[in-house]
């Protein structure tokens, strides 16, 4: 006998949207679809809430009682009722260690207002990228302590590849009991509240909603999306995930530009309907 899967988590850049960031027709018509049947969406991401939006919009997420994940789980939104269900933040503390260690290495850390990106490297390439995938705009600080917004839910500290394995192993060893330290793509390190990932907030919401874990289904690509892939009672890794959470995962769908996320709802959802 099948299960029947009451929540479906996607990750978005890497398994939801294709390369062009976008969500296909054929993943935007099954998703639609999926969600007037029933199902609840959770789209959870490393991506600030503002930058979740457009795609929970393009979604029809308010209508269909589905929620939001931000900041690799430090806040969770019912987007039905804009209600902040939960949030966890970074002990201030940490900030001066982490703004002096990306200095130290030359690299650039920066975070989150509302609605801008903060940093004193707007030019930065890879806070380029990360503006792109959040359709954000960069806003320059002069001083990057004295000007940010605490307490903050998340900074990032961006670079290339192999330095950034440097600073994340000097980060995890420094402040492992203060804070979680993982990389989302090669050249993102995320730096967010202890104990934060993607698993534990969805377990959090599963609880209030009543949701055993293996009703739960899970799709991601990246390194942050290997609790959550792990947790679910179903997990999915795209044919573009890394390595690690292809080997932890039930299944392996498709690309993201291969309408992967449609092809497992189709082979893991229909039956129930």
């Amino acid at each position: 006998m099948k299960q029947d899967y009451r929540l479906l988590v996607l990750d978005l850049d890497g398994t939801l949207t294709n390369s062009k960031k976008e969500i296909s027709p054929r993943n935007l018509r099954t998703l639609l679809w999926l969600q007037q049947s029933g199902v609840r969406l959770v789209l959870a991401s490393g991506r600030p809430t503002y930058g979740i939006v457009p795609l929970a919009e393009q979604l029809q997420m308010k209508e269909n009682n589905g929620y939001i994940l931000s900041y690799n789980g430090g806040e969770i939104i019912d987007w039905s009722t804009g209600e902040l269900l939960y949030k966890n933040l970074l002990p201030d503390d940490v900030l001066p260690i982490l703004y002096q260690t990306a200095t130290d290495n030359r690299q650039t850390i920066l975070t989150y207002d509302n609605e801008c990106i903060l940093t004193e490297n707007p030019n930065d390439p890879y806070v380029q990228k990360e503006a792109f995938l959040n359709k954000m705009q960069v806003r320059r600080v002069e001083n990057f302590l004295q000007e940010i917004p605490l307490p903050l839910p998340k900074c990032l500290i961006v670079g290339e590849p192999e330095q950034l394995m440097k600073t994340e192993a000097e980060l995890s060893l420094r402040l492992q009991r203060q804070i979680s330290v993982y990389r989302s793509e090669p050249y993102f390190l995320e730096l967010v509240p202890l104990g934060i990932d993607k698993a534990r907030s969805i377990a959090v919401l599963s609880e209030k909603l009543g949701i055993t874990r293996e009703e739960v289904a899970a799709m991601g690509d990246g390194y942050n999306d290997l609790s959550m892939i792990k947790y679910a009672g179903l997990g999915i890794a795209m044919n573009n995930a890394q390595e690690p959470v292809k080997a932890a995962a039930d299944y392996i769908a498709p690309s993201n530009d291969e309408d992967g996320v449609a092809i497992a709802v189709e082979r893991y959802f229909l039956h129930a309907f």
